[in-house]
């Protein structure tokens, strides 16, 4: 029995496996196009890519449940550097694959002409909204090729602290044609996190001294994204067609921002002033 995630209907194409996919279309340096579409959009892009995607199989599922504890300073380095559309900025996540119970931690950083580097490593889930030592040392050494010198890199790489959970459901498509990766992630919800040391509300809300925690929903709309090397694809052509153009929207940035108005978010504004409008 094929499972897919609610929205979505992928029966039409072709399945593909994961070391399938990896091999063909891995992309770990690639150019990224995201789309803040309605479902009835996304929809009709996977049927209009019937016959030329493959979608990713495993054991039977197409959809998949993801969850990523996103990480940064007590300054917010990583979403300032990414507010102020600065070339050196950086991304710390773990993203936990929740049907397989495997778990990565991930710095993303930015190339040659804004291409995106992500480096990932194996990470216990247990660990998934922590940073340990290993850990640590892994982003230290990897923002010190990317971003910082390497004392300035260990420093940003200590004071990392989660800040918040994203969760969503993703379908992944393949273009064997066009080496291209696509994914269209469904349901998306942001939860805030409080501050290091301050014992959360949960759904009761902030009393005695406790801190509230912020959720958003966006459950009407979909996240597409497309990972190329470098030219458009059929896909991001398609959604062009439709009157959908590339936006700027970071599940952990726009994420921040949605749930924290306070913070500077002019990069973000069309899309919290338009799609994400009624969240």
């Amino acid at each position: 029995m094929i499972t897919r995630p609610a929205g979505l209907d992928t029966r039409r194409l072709a399945p593909t496996g994961l070391a399938e996919l990896n091999a063909a279309a891995g992309l770990l340096v690639r150019v990224d196009r995201k789309y803040l579409v309605p479902l009835a959009t996304a929809q009709g892009l996977v049927d209009a890519l019937t016959g030329a995607a493959r979608v990713l199989q495993i054991e039977g599922r197409r959809g998949f449940s993801y969850a990523s504890t996103y990480f940064d300073t007590p300054d917010l380095d990583s979403y300032m550097l990414a507010a102020r559309k600065r070339r050196r900025r950086f991304k710390i996540r773990t993203r936990s694959y929740l049907d397989s119970g495997s778990c990565f931690l991930e710095v993303k950083t930015r190339g040659p002409r804004g291409a995106t580097v992500k480096r990932r490593t194996p990470c216990p889930p247990l660990d998934a909204g922590r940073l340990t030592p290993p850990g640590r040392s892994f982003i230290a050494s990897r923002l010190a090729d990317d971003v910082a010198p390497p004392e300035r890199a260990r420093r940003l790489a200590q004071a990392l602290e989660p800040v918040l959970i994203t969760r969503y459901e993703r379908t992944t498509l393949h273009l064997p044609e066009e080496s291209t990766r696509l994914t269209l992630d469904t349901r998306p919800a942001w939860i805030g996190l409080p501050p290091r040391g301050a014992p959360a509300a949960g759904r009761a809300g902030g009393g005695g001294g406790r801190h509230h925690v912020p959720v958003r929903t966006a459950g009407a709309l979909a996240i597409v994204e497309t990972k190329t090397p470098g030219a458009p694809s059929s896909a991001d052509r398609w959604l062009w067609a439709a009157g959908h153009r590339p936006a700027a929207i970071s599940k952990y940035a726009t994420g921040m921002a949605l749930l924290h108005p306070e913070l500077p978010a002019n990069k973000w504004h069309r899309v919290l002033t338009r799609e994400l409008a009624a969240v």
